[in-house]
């Protein structure tokens, strides 16, 4: 095994994203315009959550800023496209992950020297405070109105007809797959073991050879470049850029995508994004089948949140997709055993 994956890991991964790309392409042109806005949305925090996934899940430092690396990403695509319009949206992709990296190795290394319920703190204090900079600087960042942010161009081929939400989840599922691509790699490689060991004894990764202050800023770096993604297509998303979209509440469905869909897992990341996404729908159905009041209905959301946390804590300790293996495994006993029978 070399220092990255091997040829074999890398081509099984392709494979599979191939596989989902296909699924996920048939999906989005065969359904209607909102629904593929949802998709584009799902993605996007699917991005998110994994890139926080490697650093909370494989290298045990504990975020809850993550919004504000988001943020950097989408206030990136929109000065971008506020100067250039013309600009290509890979181009502008690209500088929202440099942007949001760069951000991570400061965060990182701040991070290195600070443990447990400090770090929460920190990155609390980052996420609460950073969208007040577009409010201070508002000539440049556009204060609580924001950065208005042109969808992306559907290419002329598509025809004219070709609706813009479907042209959005297509970019955006292409960059999901992209994206967990590169972290399966990652994760299977010599630096994803790195990460683990370092998440599990600093001391004896020490004692390794391992470099865990570098190791740590490493994996805040990759976690925010995946942020930085998702904050560009959160931008393109929305259509705005403004400090109310990506406050506290924008971490706060990060993580909870994290913890619900399965902590330490890639898979379950997305996982999460769906339960993230979808949950406040359910909820709008609910309050408009009960004829729920207004006060109800604003706090609704909230305690869904609340509710999936307890079941998934209760019935499956490492969320969804630890469910979906404990279900495997034993559906895999069971039926060679009734086979005996």
């Amino acid at each position: 095994m070399s220092r990255f994956t091997s040829s074999s890991t890398i081509l099984r991964h392709l494979g599979w994203a191939v596989v989902a790309a296909l699924a996920a392409g048939v999906v989005i042109l065969f359904v209607d315009p909102y629904p593929d806005y949802q998709l584009a949305e799902v993605a996007l925090f699917g991005i998110a959550a994994a890139g926080l996934t490697v650093l909370t899940g494989f290298n045990g430092q504990l975020s809850l800023g993550h919004g504000a690396l988001m943020a950097i990403g989408a206030y990136t695509t929109a000065l971008l496209l506020r100067q250039s319009p013309t600009v290509a949206v890979p181009l502008v992709m690209l500088a929202s992950v440099a942007a949001a990296g760069l951000a991570s190795v400061v965060v990182g290394a701040a991070a290195a020297r600070l443990r447990g319920p400090y770090l929460a703190g920190a990155t609390l204090a980052l996420a609460v405070g950073l969208p007040g900079v577009a409010i201070r600087f508002s000539k440049v960042f556009g204060g609580d109105q924001g950065i208005s942010v042109p969808p992306i161009e559907t290419p002329s081929f598509l025809g004219a007809d070709f609706p813009p939400e479907r042209w959005l989840a297509l970019v955006s599922m292409v960059a999901l797959l992209l994206a967990f691509v590169f972290l399966a790699n990652l994760t299977r490689s010599r630096f994803g073991r790195d990460f683990r060991a370092v998440r599990d004894d600093e001391i004896a990764a020490a004692l390794a050879g391992i470099r865990v202050a570098g190791n740590q800023v490493s994996a805040f770096v990759v976690s925010g470049c995946c942020a930085g993604l998702a904050g560009s297509l959160l931008a393109f998303w929305a259509g705005l850029t403004a400090p109310s979209g990506l406050g506290l509440p924008l971490s706060l469905q990060v993580l909870a995508a994290v913890v619900i869909g399965g902590l330490g897992s890639l898979a379950g990341a997305v996982w999460g994004a769906v339960a993230v996404v979808y949950l406040p729908q359910l909820s709008s159905s609910l309050t408009e089948a009960l004829h729920l009041p207004g006060v109800v209905k604003d706090n609704l959301p909230l305690a869904l949140y609340g509710a999936a946390f307890v079941v998934t804590m209760l019935a499956f300790p490492q969320g969804i997709q630890g469910g979906l293996r404990l279900l495997y495994r034993k559906l895999w006993i069971a039926i060679p055993s009734r086979r005996d029978i």
